[in-house]
């Protein structure tokens, strides 16, 4: 008994050192001065400016809309293992993504833990469960992180990944380093616009974001947040990761062209004037979906952790009378089921499957 108490007492020491660690740590990027880097932390082209006070003016005047949390979920059928011709797409939950193309498997912003915070006991608690188990995810070859912040880069989730099946990681400048923290082998970092192979077919850019990064209490904006732009052979996709409404859109549609699939998030945009810097609402989405000039977009970033202000399904309902208003075909921009998948028709790029030509 005495050695039992004596390991739990080492064991929780241990894990609140872990996670003081964390909590305090510091560090990041460091390299040649920048348009959106000082030498020591980027920024934004339109700087987000929030004082100490807003948050707590916010935490004070918070009107908190009722989340239900759902504990049994039947999931629709597991994703196949490879989808050699073709896109297919499907939504796990937040802004976790399988995208299948050329067979390759690729995974946005994994998050499968039960909490989105620092340490396992603490952060904000899923509402929703993963629409696609870890367990039955099909081998994952690349894995792109946004930017730093817990609910976009799970600790948990990453440790899984690399056990599992051991993929190239790609993120921004400053977060290889706390990948290789977490025990990351594979990792490469890129600043915006800059590319790089996947494969043979499938080539990658990181794109501006409107966004922030913090990890600890001393390493705000010392790792650069990123989307990202897939050209692959059945049309090109566009990871917007974590992002505000911003001039970045007219950018990435002018020196990218216009995507096959946009990837947008359209939840965590309550009360409007603390998150209009950070987070775009529906309405903002349909404008970059317009903006880009997107054959279609999918909703992503809702519904699965209470982060703000919004019901939990008020995304989806604000999409429907976003697109309403811009007179845009639903079919245009869906808000997927977790765990739906979507199989893009590549006969709108002129690819067809070889059987099919």
């Amino acid at each position: 008994m005495k050695q039992t108490a004596r390991t739990f007492v080492d064991s929780l020491f241990g894990n609140l050192a872990a996670g003081t660690r964390r909590i305090f740590s510091s560090g990041g990027y460091r390299g040649p001065v920048s348009d959106h880097f000082d030498g020591t932390r980027f920024h934004n082209a339109r700087p987000i400016e929030h004082k100490l006070g807003d948050v707590v003016r916010w935490w004070r005047t918070r009107d908190n809309q009722p989340w239900q949390r759902v504990e049994h979920f039947d999931p629709p059928p597991p994703p196949p293992e490879r989808v050699d011709y073709g896109l297919r797409i499907t939504w796990i939950n937040h802004a976790t993504v399988l995208i299948q193309t050329a067979g390759l498997n690729i995974l946005t912003d994994p998050i499968f833990a039960e909490r989105a915070g620092p340490v396992p006991w603490a952060g904000p608690r899923r509402y929703h469960p993963p629409g696609v188990a870890f367990d039955d995810l099909p081998t994952i070859d690349i894995v792109l992180i946004s930017h730093a912040h817990y609910d976009h880069l799970d600790r948990q989730s990453v440790k899984r990944l690399v056990a599992g099946f051991d993929p190239l990681f790609v993120v921004p400048l400053g977060l290889d380093e706390r990948l290789q923290r977490i025990g990351v082998q594979r990792v490469e970092s890129r600043d915006w616009w800059q590319s790089m192979a996947l494969s043979d077919n499938v080539r990658l850019t990181l794109t501006p974001a409107q966004h922030w990064s913090r990890r600890g209490v001393f390493d705000h904006n010392t790792t650069l947040w990123a989307g990202y732009w897939l050209d692959t052979p059945g049309g090109a996709v566009y990871f917007a990761g974590d992002t505000g409404m911003a001039t970045h859109f007219n950018d990435i549609r002018q020196r990218l062209g216009a995507p096959r699939v946009a990837l947008l998030p359209i939840g965590a945009y309550e009360p409007r004037w603390f998150m209009a810097q950070q987070h775009m609402n529906p309405a903002d989405a349909v404008d970059a979906h317009r903006i880009l000039d997107a054959q279609q977009s999918i909703g992503i970033h809702f519904a699965t952790f209470k982060l703000t202000d919004e019901g939990q399904h008020a995304p989806a309902e604000a999409l429907a009378v976003a697109r309403a208003a811009a007179g845009l075909d639903p079919k245009r921009f869906i808000v997927p089921e977790f765990g739906e998948a979507v199989d893009v028709a590549t006969e709108m790029n002129g690819y067809l499957p070889p059987e099919a030509s």
